[in-house]
């Protein structure tokens, strides 16, 4: 079947955003009393942010601020950081231009809709895209393929008909799950999860895609 729509995640993809996260976490975590070290917070890569902090309240319940507190101080503080320290990853605006001259484009993120408006604000790229999907939305989150399929949906095509771009294994774990073509574009440190095998392509950068190759699968 030949592909129709684009979907794409936003953080670690679009955006050089989860070292942002990662700083968040670690600003505000640690002073709940949760621990990160060695890299520990990878676990919840892909992730909704309820999701992330209900799963180290499981680990580390802490007293004080309530777990919906410390949602809304973690989206904030990303929001900041993104204004301030955030930049495009290489080849993320020739990606949204390249899948753009194929058919609609859409952002499927577990990132609330919210930051994901602030996010793409900052670097004028709301408007690049047909529909805007955030995991917070769906019954569950990543890698669950429900954002996926609601993307698709919004686009007037089925799931069979899209493309996905993702960073995360959850993604790519979602985006086959709804029976999706997927380009992952991994960590260099993540490459070798098991996940990033189902992918149809993987990048080590955006700037690798290959126009060819999108146009040998779109109508």
């Amino acid at each position: 079947m030949s592909l129709r729509a684009t979907l794409f995640d936003m953080d670690g993809l679009l955006i050089d955003s989860e070292i942002l996260w990662h700083k968040a976490e670690l600003e505000i975590f640690p002073s709940l009393g949760v621990s990160l070290d060695n890299g520990a917070d990878r676990q919840t890569k892909g992730m909704y942010v309820e999701e992330v902090v209900a799963f180290w309240f499981s680990k580390h319940a802490w007293s004080g601020p309530s777990t919906s507190d410390v949602t809304q101080m973690l989206l904030s503080r990303v929001g900041e950081l993104v204004e301030n320290e955030g930049v495009l990853l290489p080849g993320a605006l020739r990606a949204i231009e390249l899948a753009s001259e194929h058919g609609p484009v859409a952002v499927a993120s577990s990132t609330p809709t919210a930051l994901i408006h602030r996010c793409l604000d900052n670097f004028s790229l709301r408007e690049k895209f047909v529909s805007i999907h955030s995991a917070q939305d769906e019954e569950f989150g990543k890698p669950h393929p429900g954002v996926f399929i609601s993307a698709a949906k919004s686009l007037g095509v089925s799931p069979k008909e899209c493309l996905v771009f993702e960073d995360s294994a959850a993604g790519v774990l979602a985006a086959k799950a709804g029976s999706m073509s997927v380009i992952a574009v991994p960590t260099k440190q993540d490459r070798e999860l098991p996940a990033f095998k189902l992918a149809d392509v993987v990048l080590s950068s955006l700037e690798e895609l290959s126009p060819a190759w999108l146009s040998a699968r779109f109508i």
